[in-house]
């Protein structure tokens, strides 16, 4: 079931998490949004290297929708191994009589890259008779069946999807291919934590029974422009799959601020901090998270992970060039790290800049700590050894500049642990360039 867009409760509007229980279907997580007015920024605590947005924060709720692989005529370009194919730049669209052949052409061919994400969850503890015990006098753990979608990126079994479909305390997974095959000898290999800008997680079906996956062809997001056509394909309401919806890409850069308030059976509520995302009218229905959104050439550009409770057809994906480097890493080691550069951050805006007496606007600002225990550079990290200061503004990592449409930690997503990578800072009046080793977040 999906809840009423236009329930309330005192000051804010729900709905759902895509990841939502067929036993309890109302026990989705929900988003609200509001508009706070612009003040001064804090550093907020949040594990190194992520950041803490001050921009005009969105809140929405974690839905997503899939959308698939291929379409129109297109290069393969495979990773070292060959499992991963990403796309040429040199791809050009099928040309077609009209759009609508175009995306029937997109979802017969990405199809079966989709997968539906079948989820057990141990949501509490259940408790029955009476005195709160259950049977022999014990309370019993409670299990909710969730549904989400995940996209296949590698011939081996390899599948990306986000960390909320398959979330801490999740004790099965399955999934069901697009030919209604289920396999269920699925494995999570890894998952960014709670407090992470980034909401993707990674499975592996350890036994394909023989069966033949078909990855999706993985695109560049930073090609990606206001206006461009798009198309979703997902498991819409856990119950219908490869469903297709279109639509454009509506914006970019996009901060969206996750609640859970699920109801869950331990009554606890959390918010997350999503960043640097696509914004799409592109209908994300329930059941459709982890799923990518896709270009008219076919190739994946974004992983669905939200929508705006309070709004029709506003929906926000993970910008597929985020998650690269973890792709590649997955794939070449089967281990889930992320990098780690060990900053606490300020993303500038106008207002920033102002309130800071900045020259720049754009960038990422290593302010000042008033938490000693919170450092704004942490001690022995690769920012440390490098030789960032408080009050640094990094503006570029390998000379891609830090804007609207690229955020540091998207930058710094698209590497590994040990990558090498030069940074470009603004210290007082100078402008300088600052070569660092990425580390290995200790908080994943």
């Amino acid at each position: 079931m999906v809840e009423n867009n236009d329930k309330k409760t005192e000051e804010k509007q729900t709905s759902s998490f895509s990841v939502s229980s067929k036993k309890t279907p109302n026990r989705g997580k929900s988003i609200s949004i509001n508009i706070p007015e612009i003040k001064k920024p804090n550093i907020k605590n949040i594990p190194p290297p992520r950041k803490w947005s001050t921009n005009v924060v969105i809140t929405a709720v974690l839905i997503v929708t899939l959308v698939g692989g291929y379409g129109g005529s297109w290069i393969e370009n495979h990773n070292n191994n060959g499992n991963v194919t990403f796309a040429s730049l040199g791809s050009q669209e099928k040309i077609v009589t009209s759009q609508s052949q175009l995306i029937n052409q997109i979802a017969k061919t990405v199809g079966p890259s989709v997968v539906s994400v079948n989820v057990s969850i141990n949501s509490g503890s259940s408790t029955s008779g009476s005195g709160g015990f259950g049977l022999f006098g014990f309370s019993q753990p409670e299990e909710e069946q969730a549904a989400g979608t995940g996209i296949i990126i590698s011939s081996d079994g390899l599948i990306l999807t986000n960390r909320h479909v398959v979330p801490v305390g999740t004790t099965n997974v399955s999934v069901t291919l697009s030919d209604g095959t289920e396999l269920k000898n699925v494995s999570v290999v890894g998952r960014t934590s709670q407090s992470d800008s980034l909401d993707v997680a990674f499975l592996k079906i350890n036994n394909t029974e023989n069966h033949k996956l078909i990855p999706a062809v993985i695109g560049n997001s930073s090609q990606v422009q206001v206006g461009d056509s798009v198309v979703a394909i997902g498991n819409a309401l856990g119950q219908f799959q490869n469903t297709v919806t279109s639509g454009i890409i509506s914006g970019y850069g996009r901060s969206v601020q996750a609640s859970d308030s699920s109801g869950s059976a331990t009554g606890s509520s959390s918010s997350e901090n999503l960043d640097d995302l696509f914004q799409t009218d592109a209908a994300i229905n329930e059941g459709n998270s982890g799923g990518p959104l896709v270009n008219m050439n076919g190739q994946v550009i974004g992983i669905n992970t939200a929508i705006a409770g309070n709004a029709q057809n506003i929906g926000f994906s993970i910008p597929i060039n985020d998650v690269k480097g973890l792709i590649s890493q997955v794939v070449s080691t089967g281990k889930f790290k992320l990098p780690y550069l060990g900053i606490r951050y300020i993303p500038l805006t106008a207002d920033v800049a102002n309130e800071y007496n900045l020259s720049t606007s754009n960038g990422a600002f290593i302010a000042p700590s008033s938490d000693p225990t919170q450092p704004s550079i942490i001690a022995g990290g690769p920012a440390d050894k490098a030789g960032l200061q408080v009050n640094d503004i990094i503006t570029a990592v390998n000379g891609v500049s830090i804007n609207q449409s690229h955020d540091l930690t998207g930058l710094l997503d698209q590497y590994k642990p040990g990558d090498n990578i030069t940074l470009t800072i603004v210290r007082g009046t100078s402008t300088k360039q600052i070569d660092a080793t990425l580390g290995t977040d200790p908080n994943n």
